[in-house]
């Protein structure tokens, strides 16, 4: 009795050290930020077709430019990844260029129509996006920290040994820009520069 104590200390101890508990932790953070992710997107998708049928009213002139974010948004909101497919790079990836095609819409819908910024809907349009750009963001960097805290514990000692032995861990996919250029910020011009 006293020896199966004496053996039984020392393997709790080792296999405390070794990530059984850490790594699902991390893994379940992570997926929770996806899921968050999910949710903003979501809400964007939610949010925009409300919005856009009250700037429709405005006018006729603004119309194939909201028929493209219509199409951009459903094109995005078909576009998924499972938790268990975050460690597929393609699959991130497509999901990542749906998103970027409603985003560059959404910029072209700003672009296009600078003249509707005094009408009270468009402002609230605007004012809408920016918030909704600004959520999906704050996810994204949310998820992107929890990814490389998953990443970091299931490759770092002691955690990697439990990483590999008992969950087979692989590393998450973080969120990544997909549009060339990104990383540049675009020029504001209303046509009104000499």
């Amino acid at each position: 009795m006293i020896r199966r104590s004496l053996v039984a200390v020392p393997v709790l101890v080792a296999l405390s050290g070794c990530g059984i508990n850490s790594i699902p932790t991390a893994e379940e953070n992570a997926k929770a930020r996806w899921a968050d992710v999910q949710n903003q997107y979501q809400r964007r998708a939610d949010l925009i077709p409300n919005l856009v049928s009250t700037v429709k009213a405005a006018g006729a002139q603004e119309k194939d430019i909201l028929v493209q974010v219509t199409q951009a948004r459903a094109g995005a909101t078909q576009a998924r990844v499972s938790p268990e497919e975050l460690t597929d790079p393609a699959k991130v990836q497509a999901y990542q260029q749906a998103q970027a095609g409603l985003t560059l819409s959404l910029q072209r819908l700003q672009e296009a129509y600078p003249e509707l910024k005094s009408q009270a809907n468009y402002t609230t349009l605007m004012s809408q996006l920016e918030g909704t750009e600004n959520r999906i963001t704050i996810a994204r960097n949310d998820y992107n920290t929890a990814v490389q805290q998953y990443n970091t514990t299931i490759r770092t000692f002691p955690a990697a040994i439990g990483a590999r032995i008992f969950y087979g861990a692989k590393p998450m996919v973080p969120f990544a820009a997909t549009t060339p250029g990104a990383e540049t910020a675009p020029t504001v011009n209303f046509g009104n520069t000499n």
